[in-house]
């Protein structure tokens, strides 16, 4: 077993140019929506992303095979998790173009001031902290619930974190989606481009790409929905 990798977790092959995440099974894995996200974000060559709630560090993981994209850094408030995933950079040899930070969204602003990104993502806990809730320390109550930062909490930090005309991506449950639309266009991130992601061609959809630019002006496009898996 490779160094970069402790008892009780794993390494998973990304099947993307030899690219391998270290996780724990008794932690929070990264699911579909990691994927999905990663394929609907665009990324202009020479942009910098930052990844809020990056957890094992998929998403700037993918992202760096997947475009041209001059740096990427994943903020994770869960210092074990930060270091799995920074183990998981170091694994990949991709030091020079990936950061994992710990630290809280509610404080990001903060914590990269002055910076600034081009393009920021997130894939963020789906229910809110009452729903189901049953240990709030748990990992994978943090991953799902919000018990650690809201909505409200992304998109503010996010605002803060990007000029006019930067975008913001994020993959959530369609059953938010009214509170989603309006919570973006009041932190000033316009829905510019929605895609519903249907389990099957027959079924509601289970999750909702969107994407947002800071600054734009009113006018939202809807793409083809996206079939996961065929009758």
């Amino acid at each position: 077993m490779t160094s970069d990798v402790r008892p009780g977790e794993r390494l998973d092959d990304l099947q993307l140019g030899g690219l391998e995440l270290i996780q724990n099974p008794e932690k929070f894995c990264f699911g579909v929506d990691a994927v999905l996200l990663s394929d609907f974000v665009r990324v202009k060559p020479g942009e910098s992303v930052l990844d809020l709630g990056t957890g094992n560090g998929i998403i700037p993981v993918l992202l760096s095979a997947k475009t041209k994209g001059k740096h990427f850094t994943g903020l994770e408030i869960q210092a074990d998790t930060a270091e799995m995933a920074r183990r998981s950079v170091r694994h990949n040899h991709l030091e020079e173009r990936i950061d994992i930070v710990t630290g809280d969204i509610k404080e990001a602003a903060e914590i990269f001031k002055p910076a600034f990104f081009d393009v920021i993502t997130t894939n963020p806990p789906y229910m809110l902290s009452e729903h189901g809730l049953r240990n709030p320390d748990d990992a994978k109550a943090i991953a799902r619930h919000e018990v650690l930062c809201s909505l409200d909490d992304i998109l503010r930090e996010s605002m803060k974190l990007m000029q006019d005309k930067c975008r913001f991506y994020m993959i959530h449950r369609p059953f938010r989606l009214t509170e989603i639309l309006t919570k973006m266009s009041y932190y000033k991130i316009e829905p510019k481009r929605l895609r519903f992601v249907h389990p099957y061609i027959d079924k509601e959809p289970s999750m909702v790409l969107v994407e947002g630019v800071k600054g734009a002006r009113p006018r939202v496009t809807v793409e083809p929905p996206l079939i996961m898996y065929p009758k």
